[in-house]
């Protein structure tokens, strides 16, 4: 490899680098902004409010054409789930 080669070579991983890591800054910090929301979801899916969407839902009181995706049990669980394994997994790279 020539000199030219490898200075090439090596500015092209410091602009992959420095790009990678900056779109996982972003992601972190948007990770970390998720925590109030993924409170308050957790707080609806184990309240009282839940079940009773829930049960309007399978009685079919609700509106046909009404997005529901968060009256899916396994939605929510594994978001939520999701969301733990995540934070666990970057407390391993602290």
């Amino acid at each position: 490899m020539t000199q030219i080669e490898r200075i090439t070579r090596m500015e092209a991983l410091l602009d992959k680098g420095t790009e990678t890591v900056r779109r996982l800054e972003k992601a972190l910090d948007d990770f970390a902004a998720l925590q109030p929301d993924i409170d308050e979801l957790q707080a609806y899916y184990d309240s009282d409010d839940w079940r009773t969407d829930f049960e309007a839902d399978e009685a079919g009181l609700l509106p046909k054409d009404l997005k529901r995706g968060v009256l899916s049990e396994d939605g929510v669980y594994d978001l939520l789930e999701d969301y733990q394994c995540l934070k666990d997994q970057i407390r391993t790279i602290e």
